[in-house]
């Protein structure tokens, strides 16, 4: 699953919004990425902990030549899975039913507000107009 499909899986339980759930998947990445790069641990319950891991500089061998080359120390990130992940992993534990998104609210239509002046407009333009209708009707009909 990338960004892009766990954004439409969540969207439903934000009433159908991609944008919001865009915005909610951001905000917790950002939050992640922010905590670690301060050298915190991140731990989410039943899930697992994201931690900063120093890794040491060392000797490595080149896997086209042969030849040892040096490796520059670095930082690199490390997800450590949960007890509770792993038994669902595993199967030891069932996975519970995932909750259902909040049914959508209805959409109420606002009616169109009528002025009165425009009702009286309509009223008149319905009087001068039925008296051409006869008109052509009789003449239509050969009558005059």
């Amino acid at each position: 699953m990338n960004k892009a499909q766990f954004i439409a899986t969540l969207a439903p339980y934000f009433n159908g919004s991609k944008k919001e759930a865009q915005y909610a998947v951001s905000i917790v990445f950002d939050c992640i990425v922010r905590t670690i790069h301060k050298g915190e641990d991140v731990t989410i319950n039943d899930f697992g902990k994201f931690k900063k891991v120093d890794r040491k500089a060392r000797k490595g061998r080149n896997p086209f030549t042969g030849e040892t080359i040096q490796i520059k120390a670095s930082k690199k990130v490390r997800f450590l899975p949960a007890k509770g992940l792993k038994e669902v992993i595993s199967g030891a534990r069932k996975l519970e039913a995932a909750p259902k998104p909040p049914a959508p609210k209805p959409v109420k239509v606002a009616k169109p507000v009528v002025k009165k002046a425009a009702k009286k407009v309509a009223k008149k333009v319905a009087k001068k107009a039925a008296p051409k209708k006869a008109v052509k009707k009789a003449v239509k009909k050969g009558k005059r």
